[in-house]
């Protein structure tokens, strides 16, 4: 069973870098798409970042592009390094997996999600 577990979250001045964590387990192959999504209070999921499981094909939202990165280490643990914080980046942050041939930034795609980790951007 696929399971993703969020960490890294928290309050930091606009400026400011934080990194969140997604622990991976129950992927059997890299064919997998992984994404980042954020939600705000009274907004919808917005598309963040995506890549191959396997580390490959990145892209990023406009909002994001030149701030943050996806990324894996080498054991089960994907990565979003958040550089250049601004308030508008507070939100709730997602991750999540599903068996795709390319990444995708639909949050309709994605069968697996993390339970989420808030982001608080303060000014």
């Amino acid at each position: 069973q696929v399971e993703l577990v969020e960490s890294g979250g928290g309050l930091v001045q606009a400026g400011g870098s934080l990194r969140l964590s997604c622990a991976v387990s129950g992927l059997t192959s890299s064919t997998y798409a992984m994404g980042w999504f954020r939600q705000a209070p009274g907004k919808g999921r917005e598309f963040v970042a995506t890549m191959m499981w396997n580390g490959g094909s990145q892209y990023y939202a406009d909002s994001v592009k030149g701030r943050f990165t996806i990324s894996r280490n080498a054991k089960n643990t994907m990565y979003l390094q958040m550089n250049g914080l601004k308030p508008e980046d507070t939100a709730v942050y997602y991750c999540a997996a599903d068996r795709l041939r390319s990444p995708s930034t639909s949050p309709d795609e994605y069968g697996y999600w993390g339970q989420g980790t808030q982001v608080t951007v303060s000014s």
